[in-house]
């Protein structure tokens, strides 16, 4: 569909002129006075408007007020026989996108609508994806209704809007970036850059020119001058993610910053402000890193202005239903494939598990589910037999593996351990008796009676 133009202009052989001009690659229509203009503009919706400057009646500054008042803001090209720099500079002040000036060159002027017509395209791309990133980061977008989760929003909800550092603690996979990027949405730094460095995958000596830049030839390979990633994010915020991961050197810089909002590049003795919030991010005990001296004391306390713990996913159990229902259905439409069902048990012995690879191997798990089964329900017999067990630490702190099924109080009789030891050996077997029958030690016809007797088991 093409795009809609508005010529507005008292001079009639001007107008049909521009009309003649334009209507090949455009849908034109014409107003011969501001009034005329008023009208139209109520009535339609356009991607441009050229209109004179001085005509009859009202000037043509007033069609652009009340074009630039319009939802859809129409670019605003202004046209006048009285070209002086005063008059280009109240356009430009009052919204327009361009000046020219009359007789219009024609193909200037096309020219200065296709340019005008992409830079419009372009900031409805980008107003567009912060809507969609605002969404996405909102707090309506983090999945769950758990008491923990909702004590970490709450307290996110608070500092989002300040420009104080804050530091995310939480084991891998919690959501720590998805928390530092709500951070940053719901601040006043929203439209600015939001840069994330995960420090761990970049080598010692490479980190420091990632965050700081450094200088043309500052070292072997540095052929030409480079910002850093703290310069990248001006205004907005920067990220820095398994923060226990730099190395000395870094930290002393990092400080500086820290306490003067400056630092160098490498190679420079130059100072460079930048206006940055920094969140950091760790799944580390940075506290017994002080004391084991591997992290600077007074870095840390600079870090931990603001201190937010993320719950792992084996304290928020309530979620897992809703994040599994969430992610299920966000592969299934991504791939275009059937949704995919859960069973009741099968959301009991997702439930039962421990997670230790937190939301990240939950997403990765309904991923492989909805690739590989490809719609339809899923049991407990489809599951993976790592989802059996729960790991609980011993009382040795080494980790010990504790049958899903087993009670809390473990005062369980004789005959609800073994129901409980035969339901187990049915999941793993995926339901084959056979198998069932050599994990319990047990002939299959032992089985078979103990099937007749709980008959529960065999659903």
């Amino acid at each position: 569909m093409p795009a809609t133009v508005l010529i507005v202009d008292d001079e009639k052989h001007t107008r049909e002129g521009l009309e003649l001009a334009l209507e090949d690659d455009y849908d034109v229509y014409l107003a011969e006075n501001p009034e005329e203009a008023f009208n139209l503009l109520d009535a339609e919706s356009f991607d441009v408007v050229l209109t004179d400057l001085k005509m009859a009646g009202k000037s043509g500054m007033k069609v652009i007020d009340r074009a630039i008042q319009l939802p859809n803001r129409p670019v605003c090209i202004m046209m006048t026989a009285y070209g002086t720099v005063d008059v280009a500079v109240e356009a430009m002040k009052r919204g327009a996108y361009d000046f020219l000036t009359k007789p219009v060159n024609l193909e200037k002027l096309e020219l200065l609508i296709g340019r005008a017509l992409e830079v419009r395209k372009t900031k409805e791309e980008n107003t567009d994806l912060h809507e969609r990133l605002d969404k996405k980061y909102s707090f309506e977008g983090i999945i769950g209704e758990s008491g923990s989760l909702a004590a970490v929003l709450e307290r996110v909800r608070l500092v989002a809007p300040a420009n104080t550092t804050v530091l995310l603690e939480g084991e891998t996979g919690t959501g720590k970036e998805l928390i530092a990027q709500s951070l940053h949405q719901n601040s006043n730094r929203a439209r600015e850059p939001f840069v994330a460095v995960h420090c761990a995958a970049l080598p010692s000596n490479l980190l420091e020119s990632e965050l700081f830049g450094h200088e043309k030839g500052a070292f072997t390979g540095a052929s030409e001058k480079r910002i850093g990633r703290f310069e990248a994010a001006h205004g907005g915020t920067l990220f820095l993610d398994e923060i226990g991961e730099i190395d000395a050197s870094t930290q002393v810089k990092l400080l500086r910053f820290l306490e003067s909002k400056t630092f160098e590049r490498v190679g420079s003795i130059q100072p460079v402000q930048v206006d940055v919030r920094l969140v950091c991010a760790t799944n580390k005990d940075l506290r017994a890193m002080v004391r084991k001296g591997e992290f600077r004391e007074d870095l840390y306390f600079r870090l931990d202005v603001v201190k937010i713990e993320l719950p792992p996913l084996r304290d928020r159990v309530d979620d897992i239903p809703l994040l599994l229902g969430h992610f299920l259905d966000q592969f299934a439409e991504e791939n275009k494939l059937p949704k995919i069902n859960l069973t009741t048990k099968a959301l009991s012995v997702l439930q039962a598990y421990r997670w230790p690879g937190n939301i990240r191997e939950l997403r990765n798990f309904c991923e492989n589910l909805v690739v590989l089964k490809q719609g339809g329900e899923v049991n407990e017999y489809d599951l993976d037999p790592r989802f059996l067990h729960t790991q609980e630490p011993d009382t040795e702190g080494e980790d010990a593996l504790t049958p899903m099924y087993a009670s809390p109080s473990g005062l369980l009789s004789k005959e609800e351990n073994e129901k409980r030891l035969l339901r187990n050996a049915l999941v793993q077997s995926h339901g084959n008796r056979t198998k069932a029958a050599q994990l319990m030690g047990i002939s299959r016809r032992t089985l078979h009676r103990k099937l007749v007797k709980w008959p529960e088991l065999d659903t």
